[in-house]
């Protein structure tokens, strides 16, 4: 089939058989260590694997990271210090076989579409964090890949230049026809920017779905604190639920809380207009409470309270049922 299809494995690190479509974008999420970027640099070449990585019915299995039509944006993949933003974009074009000229338009042309045409004869030191990675993405889409790669494009920027980022990029993503491996930990790049969300732990693929699903029904600890929600197994099955669903008292509730659980304040943080509380006992949980509780009840790290939620506002399902 056309698009990307993986059968791989870089011994001891990660391990991923997976399918992406022609123009979609794949976010890949998962906690540190769980092999996200080490997945990137298999599918450009840079680290030896077992198995096999085809794109458009071609395995690549054999080809060098120059012989393979990949753009890549990495977090220590930097700029090159001593060329203009014009030849760092240039020089894929270039080395793809371009004449000076040609590869100069395309790279122009890409800045241009990032806006940050007019910066072109600048140096990368002479550049903001923001305008260096809007360069660097021009860069990895100026040779025309058929797979595109980004791990944490946005990383290290501030909120507004991030804001701006995200948008410029998904527009131009709704127009490319490869595939795109997204690496994020951010829950609004899974939410806005993909198609579809792999959630790797371990080394190993624990969840594909569409984002909203997998926002909905986590199937691991990480997804659901990304997501901002509680989960928790037993017998096989999930069970999740809002912080804001989750009562917080001093004493064991009555009543028709069914689930109920003792623990001790760990940390308080603002949420919004609430305050989230991070409680720590027999399980994680965080729990969402009003300025006021929090001066009533005396919430302040250290202190023993009882969560509680009730059996409406628990989601109940299975790995089997959500992509796991």
């Amino acid at each position: 089939m056309s698009g990307l299809e993986l059968g791989l494995t870089v011994p001891g690190r990660v391990s991923v058989a997976a399918v992406a479509e022609p123009g979609q974008v794949v976010g890949v999420i998962g906690p540190n260590g769980a092999g996200k970027s080490t997945l990137l640099r298999a599918v450009a070449g840079i680290v030896p694997v077992r198995g096999e990585v085809r794109v458009d019915d071609r395995s690549w299995s054999r080809l060098t990271v120059r012989e393979r039509a990949v753009g890549m944006a990495f977090q220590d993949q930097l700029l090159f210090p001593h060329l203009s933003a014009l030849e760092n974009v240039a020089f894929g074009p270039r080395t793809a076989g371009a004449s000076r000229s040609q590869a100069r338009r395309t790279a122009q042309s890409w800045l241009d579409r990032f806006e940050v045409g007019d910066l072109a004869r600048r140096k990368p030191r002479q550049l903001s964090g923001g305008q260096a990675q809007r360069v660097s993405i021009a860069r990895a889409l100026a040779t025309d890949p058929r797979v595109l790669l980004l791990d944490e494009p946005f990383s290290g920027l501030d909120v507004g230049v991030a804001a701006g980022l995200r948008v410029e990029l998904a527009r131009h993503l709704t127009a490319y026809d490869g595939v795109t491996l997204l690496v994020t930990h951010d829950a609004i790049d899974a939410l806005t920017l993909a198609d579809v969300v792999w959630v790797l732990e371990g080394g190993e693929l624990v969840q594909v779905g569409p984002p909203r699903e997998v926002a909905a029904r986590p199937l691991t600890r990480h997804v659901a604190r990304l997501v901002g929600l509680n989960v928790l197994t037993e017998g096989g099955r999930f069970w999740s639920f809002s912080p804001s669903a989750v009562t917080v008292s001093p004493d064991e509730p009555s009543g028709s809380a069914r689930h109920r659980w003792p623990g001790t304040v760990t940390s308080l943080a603002p949420h919004g207009d609430a305050v989230r509380l991070l409680v720590s006992g027999e399980h994680d949980l965080l729990a969402d409470v009003t300025p006021a509780s929090v001066t009533e009840l005396r919430l302040t790290p250290g202190r023993a309270v009882w969560l509680s939620v009730k059996e409406t506002a628990v989601d109940i399902y299975s790995a089997e049922s959500n992509g796991g």
